[in-house]
């Protein structure tokens, strides 16, 4: 209770302290494989989430309802008698863990202010790394950016430049990018596997169109490149049925974007009078 009050007085989200569910952690970041790593010492402050017990504690291991006081005061009973708990059980993903069995056991080696546990790893490599400052409401972006990187696998220093305001136009970006991929073969006569689709699409569409738009005033304050090229590129295709870009496509779009402000402020205008 102290703590929640201490995020409202801080105007911390309330997500801040939600555990983070294994289930919905690896199918965002995509499991890859899994083995065990043994019997090993972990930092209590590195255990961050849970399999299978999302409500009875927030993501330091406090206890959100009184419905495990019993076994919390007869586990803390026994730690203060001295006697030896048995390894916990934790599932490894990069340098952050996640309890299979144990969660009681870490709340109170927490309370009592333990910094480490004994427990036994198991190691579950995904295919985007996960980062201590991931939240609850992240994981839905990670998974749209997860299957775009499968889609669309282009080089970590071509990537950083592909920057969306919406999670969901990935999916967005990732068939205009098939699509692309699909002319270019047709136009070149062979066939180009996806990386190297990505590749030639940065290069010869992404990477030039963005800096015309740049250049052309069409990125507006509140968008990124990437968000400027979706949004031109949907309006051009509605408007001339194209897929070139060229000086005069842009300015036929322009005006087209002109008018309907037009046509929209002559309509306030009515709805005033």
């Amino acid at each position: 209770m102290l703590a929640a009050i201490g995020r409202r007085l801080r105007r911390e989200p309330d997500d801040v302290a939600l555990i983070l569910p294994f289930e919905e952690v690896v199918e965002a970041f995509g499991r890859v494989g899994e083995s065990d790593a043994g019997l090993q010492v972990v930092a209590l402050d590195a255990i961050v989430g849970s399999v299978d017990r999302l409500r009875e504690f927030d993501r330091r291991f406090r206890p959100t309802s009184a419905r495990t006081r019993g076994r919390w005061e007869r586990i803390a009973a026994a730690r203060r008698r001295g006697e030896s708990l048995p390894p916990i059980s934790l599932y490894r993903i990069g340098n952050l863990y996640f309890v299979r069995d144990g969660h009681h056991r870490v709340s109170v080696a927490k309370a009592m202010g333990d910094t480490v546990i004994d427990a036994w790893v198991a190691d579950v490599r995904t295919r985007l790394p996960l980062s201590s400052d991931t939240r609850v409401p992240d994981l839905p972006l990670k998974g749209h950016e997860r299957l775009f990187r499968e889609r669309v696998p282009l080089s970590a220093e071509q990537r950083a430049h592909i920057q969306v305001s919406d999670a969901w136009d990935l999916g967005v970006l990732a068939e205009a990018v098939e699509a692309w991929g699909f002319r270019a073969m047709q136009e070149r006569h062979e066939y180009l596997d996806r990386r190297e689709v990505a590749r030639l699409w940065f290069e010869d569409e992404y990477g030039p169109v963005t800096e015309m738009l740049r250049d052309g005033g069409f990125v507006e304050r509140h968008e990124t490149p990437t968000d400027a090229y979706l949004r031109v590129a949907g309006a051009r295709y509605r408007l001339l049925r194209t897929h070139e870009w060229s000086g005069a496509v842009l300015a036929r779009v322009r005006g087209a974007r002109r008018d309907r402000r037009r046509v929209r402020a002559v309509a306030r205008r009515r709805r005033v009078r």
